[in-house]
């Protein structure tokens, strides 16, 4: 019988809150390498302990709490998400998953004694990239895929150096293997799925099988800035026309093929944006993501080919680059396998689900078999003040953690 409470939760939910909490209207700013971030890590460093815990930092600042278990040999299974948040988010995103993983683990010792494989809780550093413009620095690290010399001379918008904040806070780059993960044989994450698609579907826990590949782009239009009166439509080299032209039919074939695609055209900037210019030159971005490695790519490709056509009919140069490419990450078959037991035994009413947001899970998966755990979200809204799940929710939610836990630690 799981017996974490929703009391228990609403308080470790605001308790780690404190550290970075804004106020209502501004919500949570905890970025990595600040004051709030090493406050919030060495809180929970604390909190473990108390519980009976052994803890451990790595080089840059991952905390690993642990309940050893009875057999050295047998390895460990860890559970965990980041610690940080992006600017003005909620109290939920990463550290939900922190502090349903210590209360799920704390909730099986007290009932079920000393395990045989150890279980950990893992708080890694930064996964974000709010602060510098670097993503997964904490599980990345954790597999030494890190690219220290890239962030040498990174520096954040106040133009602070990674490597002064870093040292700030007592962490320095790692030198050879980390170690931190070594044993660990299973992977879960707790997370909100920063969605609507649980709430619209009425479902109480989602079983994640995969997270979506992301392809990246920002594209700049080069045509002539010419006056708006004197200029006639039909001489003009509009590149917010062009533009016009690129989401409309992008959009209409994104929404043809369907879901799991999503294609998002977001940050856009114009020269001259006054009143009385036909616009010269624009850049703008572009965002695909499909769980299939093949059909993004070929999705996206051509896109990207429809956009040279429409500039070149229009005579207006166009620069494309593809600044990221990430390839979808399925989850372990196995560790499904055992979340949808878990949730059967639970009694939940679950779905299997794609996650259409990036985790650290993507690079855990590759390396750990790895398996997630969905939570609704209210409205679907996160990265926001208002990022909220009913505490009713998240306690299935750690239900289904705590049995899939049990099935594999004992």
């Amino acid at each position: 019988m799981m017996s974490v409470t929703t009391q228990e939760i609403s308080e470790i939910v605001d308790w780690l809150a404190q550290y970075g909490y804004q106020g209502e209207d501004q919500g949570m700013i905890r970025l990595l390498y600040t004051p709030e971030w090493l406050a919030a890590q060495n809180a929970l460093k604390e909190r473990f302990e108390q519980a009976g815990m052994t803890t451990e930092f790595d080089a840059v600042g991952n905390l690993k709490g642990t309940f050893v278990g009875s057999d050295p040999a047998a390895g460990a299974v860890a559970s965990g998400s980041h610690v940080d948040t992006v600017v003005n988010g909620g109290k939920l995103d990463g550290a939900l998953g922190i502090e349903a993983a210590f209360l799920a683990m704390k909730d099986l010792v007290a009932t079920h004694g000393q395990p045989k494989k150890s279980l950990s809780v893992v708080s890694m550093a930064e996964e974000e990239g709010s602060r510098f413009p670097y993503v997964f620095w904490g599980s990345k690290s954790l597999f030494d895929l890190e690219d220290s010399s890239q962030m040498a001379n990174v520096q954040d918008n106040d133009g602070v150096k990674f490597v002064d904040a870093m040292r700030s806070c007592g962490f320095d780059f790692k030198e050879g293997h980390n170690t931190l993960m070594d044993g660990v044989t299973n992977w879960l994450e707790f997370h909100i799925e920063q969605g609507n698609t649980l709430e619209m579907e009425g479902k109480q826990v989602g079983i994640v099988h995969g997270i979506v590949g992301q392809r990246r782009y920002d594209i700049r239009l080069v045509g002539e800035a010419n006056h708006a009166g004197t200029t006639m439509m039909r001489y003009r080299h509009d590149v917010v026309e062009a533009y016009a032209r690129i989401v409309s039919q992008s959009i209409a074939k994104a929404k043809a093929e369907g879901d799991p695609l999503v294609l998002t055209f977001g940050k856009v900037e114009v020269k001259p944006n006054v009143v009385n210019v036909v616009p010269g030159e624009m850049t703008f971005t572009m965002d695909c993501r499909h769980t299939d490695k093949d059909f993004l790519v070929r999705f996206s490709d051509g896109i990207v080919s429809d956009m040279r056509a429409i500039c070149k009919e229009m005579g207006i140069e166009i620069e494309v680059d593809n600044w990221m490419d990430e390839d979808p990450v399925p989850m372990d078959d196995d560790m499904t396998a055992v979340i949808q037991k878990a949730c059967q035994d639970c009694g939940l009413n679950a779905l299997d689900m794609h996650s259409g947001a990036g985790h650290d899970s993507q690079i855990i998966a590759k390396h750990i078999p790895s398996g997630m755990i969905f939570v609704p979200s209210i409205k679907g809204v996160s990265h926001n003040p208002a990022e909220a799940t009913k505490v009713e929710d998240i306690k299935e939610g750690i239900d289904a953690l705590e049995a899939a836990l049990y099935a594999l630690a004992y």
